[in-house]
């Protein structure tokens, strides 16, 4: 068995069959049970290689609404190309509304029509249509400041405006950039770089049945603190239906 097991590899198992019970004939008298290969048929695994369980939670009910809670895990949570997404919304989403709110201001004040009068103070000087407001925002928003586009003090309502502005701007960044920082230091890809042995052994070890596996750091830094859990998955006979089938399973059996 072990000569057929490293000339086909683990991807065939071996089945034993006799002539009773089975459709399949000896091929000869006298002879016993018949050994042959069959494809292994593939299982899922309960863990990963890279350690992520396979495992999905179903009729939770208000599952939605538990996410929602606390939306900064959430949000570090996702896959990469959903936090881009939403990091590119959010910030597209607050631009054109803050540009709108200025645009409004200059337009129910009139300077839109009055921009180019040599005695008229506007509410922000050179300011005359939706893309000079959204430049504007740009320009404060960024602390880029041409210099060419400015708040006067003519404008009370501009200036809660620009209050309001610096507020969730501050709000807007500390939230998404913090999102993406810790997201971007998370770990995920170090067990990558860690290493199993491919089987595991029950051996007596200080006067007791142990089983043993060795793991392996490809990487030179050192691992403080680590933590290790395993999962033994026990499956009983009963689970295995064909009655001629003598299998010897392999299970994966630990992930860190």
């Amino acid at each position: 068995m072990s000569a057929l097991r490293r000339k086909f590899g683990d991807d065939y198992q071996v089945v034993t069959t006799s002539s009773s019970g089975s459709g399949l004939q000896p091929q000869g008298p006298g002879q016993g049970p018949q050994q042959q290969l069959v494809p292994k048929k593939k299982r899922q695994r309960f863990v990963d290689k890279n350690g992520r369980c396979n495992v999905q939670h179903g009729n939770l009910g208000s599952e939605t609404s538990r996410y929602l809670s606390d939306l900064f895990t959430t949000l570090v949570d996702l896959k990469w190309r959903w936090n881009l997404f939403i990091f590119i919304l959010t910030y597209t989403v607050a631009w054109l509304f803050m540009a709108s709110m200025w645009w409004v201001i200059a337009y129910t004040r009139g300077d839109l029509n009055k921009a180019h009068v040599g005695n008229y103070t506007p509410c922000v000087a050179n300011v005359y249509n939706f893309p000079s407001a959204f430049l504007f925002f740009i320009e404060t928003e960024a602390t880029i400041g041409y210099g060419y586009r400015y708040i006067t003090d003519k404008c009370p309502e501009g200036i809660i405006l620009f209050l309001f502005q610096s507020i969730l701007g501050s709000i807007v960044d500390a939230f998404l950039i913090g999102c993406m920082f810790i997201k971007m230091s998370q770990p995920k890809k170090r067990a990558e770089t860690l290493m199993f042995s491919e089987h595991a052994v029950i051996s007596m070890r200080d006067g007791k049945l142990t089983l043993m596996f060795r793991v392996g750091n490809l990487r030179n830094s050192h691992m403080v603190s680590a933590q290790i859990r395993c999962k033994l998955l026990k499956i009983s006979p009963e689970a295995f239906q064909h009655p001629l089938k003598k299998i010897a399973s392999h299970h994966p059996w630990c992930e860190s």
